[in-house]
């Protein structure tokens, strides 16, 4: 049988991500009881792959080893194949990702993970290539050996996984000793963001670099809390540096994952709806800081590429945008000289890549990422024409290279809608039609917040997925504080009551499901959630707020708006029992660190 006639279990899935491997020559099958009840069955390891739809190399290992009838052969003749959406299963994501973590000191995705029967992985990695290279280990090889050892060596692998459900024992019993909250907590989180600080290109560390929306909202709120003028300037740098640089779509709105060089300049080309909406707010927040109006575009633009091309028909918002089109990564986006000059004439289009550093040996594998070195003025003077003649040229010059690049082959888009995700972005367009005057951002937000009252619930309780017409699995502590948190900003944008009452019953179920009464904060999934062999419990920031740290903002929130005291006690509880980590890694802490520095204005 070819791979194009192969039908695994995958085909009744609703996951984009999952349906790319329906057709896979592996036996895939999806997590749940008839998988991992044929692994105890067979007494057969668990081979676990997870990762998402925008993954470049997920595509890479799936097209080079998952393709492969010989790969595929020796996968189902040794494991029970297991295929998860990373985003579907935040909490299998993060049980097996730490595992891996500890086991190599690194992790990533494609997430490759082999389990015994009852769940305990003994070994894991990330991207295997087909062949020995780079001095990686083949897959195939990879394959046999594990296959081999626990065929011959289970006491080994039973040992190890006894170790592995030891130090998952040691991480849930993770908490901070309390200690008093105060303003030095923030100053001190403040001076380590500061020697972080790369001067010269704005952001933190060196390459990759991500775009640290978290981390520069606490920064806003330090200088407004101090008057620093050194913070502020750190914000306003980067925020500049970013909207700049080939991290940002300059033609059609909206940022890229984050930039391999530590300049922004050339992305990871995968968009995703979290980025997008986050750095929305900190550019909003810098423009009603301080008018700027360049800042108020980039909220603009932003919004607007999500309303534009990640809006579903039903009021939802889809998950992410594909690195790749026609096989190749960042095509859709870049060009070359001779195209912008066929497209604008000589003239303008020579004005034009002299602003957006256009030229004909590129600065990507041959073709350009387009982004901006200079300001207009200095772009101006240089090319030795008027301000207004070139910002005609660059304005002409977007719009019709947009229209153009509107026609290309565009990157796969991941049409699954996220409750979390679709809950920071309800709050964006919220915050962003109240402060900027902007009704029909508000529109749309209310929109997506009675798609989510109407498609993603069963009863009174959240479901974390919804696409092509079915909601399904249980959602989980970031579902709810964010979208609780939306309808807090709704509740402000509009002053309509009964979002302030649905912000009331979703932090009840909160308090109810997923707090830690004994070890002091909240678990990522709920008390009547299905049994793993860990049950997480998330602090920090990544790509998104940690579910943790959005709680004790919706909680704090909450008490402002009703002035009921209980939602500060258990705010209250989490805060002081991660002060001290929020001084030591502000990094990690950013949207917890802001939630302080709220909690101790109203303090004051």
């Amino acid at each position: 049988m070819s791979e194009s006639e192969f039908t695994n279990a995958l085909v009744h899935e609703t996951s984009p991500y999952l349906l790319q491997h329906a057709h896979n020559p592996v036996q895939w099958y999806p997590w749940g009881p008839e998988a991992l009840e044929r692994a105890r069955a067979e007494d057969k390891p668990i081979l676990l792959s997870i990762g998402y739809s925008a993954c470049h190399w997920c595509h890479v290992m799936a097209h080079e080893s998952f393709e492969d009838d010989d790969i595929a052969r020796l996968m189902n003749e040794h494991f029970i194949s297991i295929k998860v959406d990373r985003e579907e299963r935040p909490d299998l994501d993060s049980i097996y990702m730490s595992a891996v973590q500890m086991m190599t000191g690194s992790g990533g995705w494609p997430l490759t993970v082999f389990l015994t029967p009852d769940l305990v992985p003994f070994y894991g990695g990330t991207y295997f290539p087909p062949t020995e290279r780079y001095g990686m280990t083949s897959f195939p090889r990879l394959l046999r050996s594990v296959a081999q050892a626990y065929a011959d060596r289970r006491a080994d692998i039973l040992k190890q996984s006894s170790a592995m459900l030891a130090a998952w024992k040691r991480n849930e019993q993770f908490a901070s000793a309390e200690r008093e909250l105060t303003d030095e907590i923030l100053d001190r989180a403040a001076a380590s963001l500061t020697s972080a600080y790369d001067t010269q290109n704005g952001g933190f560390g060196q390459a990759p670099k991500f775009p640290p929306a978290m981390p520069l909202t606490f920064l806003l709120r330090s200088h407004v809390r101090t008057g620093k003028q050194e913070v502020l300037d750190m914000v306003l740098q980067t925020l500049t540096r970013m909207a700049e640089g080939g991290i940002y779509d300059q033609l059609g709105g909206g940022f890229h994952r984050y930039s391999v060089d530590s300049k922004w300049l050339v992305p990871h080309f995968e968009k995703m709806l979290y980025d997008n909406v986050l750095l929305s707010r900190i550019y909003l927040d810098g423009y009603l800081l301080t008018k700027r109006d360049s800042f108020r575009q980039i909220a603009e633009e932003t919004l607007d590429y999500v309303v534009r091309e990640m809006t579903s028909p039903e009021g939802g918002f889809y998950s992410s945008q594909d690195a790749d089109s026609e096989g190749e990564e960042g095509k859709f986006y870049v060009w070359t000289a001779a195209e912008v000059n066929d497209l604008l004439g000589q003239g303008d289009g020579e004005l034009f890549c002299q602003y957006f550093d256009i030229s004909p040996e590129g600065n990507f594998e041959g073709k350009n990422i387009v982004h901006v070195p200079r300001g207009l003025a200095t772009a101006a003077r240089l090319a030795g024409v008027p301000e207004e003649r070139l910002r005609g040229v660059i304005q002409r010059g977007k719009k019709i290279l947009f229209e153009t690049r509107e026609k290309r082959v565009r990157p796969g888009r991941d049409e699954k809608i996220l409750t979390a995700w679709n809950a920071l972005t309800i709050r964006s367009l919220a915050e962003a039609g109240k402060g900027l005057g902007r009704d029909d951002y508000r529109a749309v937000a209310v929109r997506a917040a009675e798609f989510a009252l109407s498609s993603l619930q069963d009863g009174d309780r959240l479901l974390r997925t919804w696409r092509a017409g079915k909601a399904k699995l249980n959602a989980y502590l970031e579902d709810y504080t964010f979208l609780a948190d939306a309808f807090l900003s709704l509740y402000e944008a509009t002053s309509e009551p009964r979002w302030m009452k649905e912000a009331e019953r979703l932090a009840r179920i909160l308090i109810e499901k997923f707090r830690d009464p004994a070890g002091g904060g909240f678990y990522f999934t709920s008390s009547d959630h299905e049994r793993l062999p860990q049950r997480p419990k998330e602090y920090f920031d990544n790509a998104t707020p940690s579910g943790n740290s959005e709680a004790v903002w919706a909680l704090l929130r909450l008490w402002k708006l009703t002035g009921d005291e209980s939602w500060l006690q258990h705010a209250h509880a989490s805060l002081v029992r991660m002060a001290e980590p929020m001084a030591q890694h502000p990094l990690a802490f950013g949207n917890m660190l802001c939630a302080l520095d709220f909690y101790l204005s109203n303090k004051r």
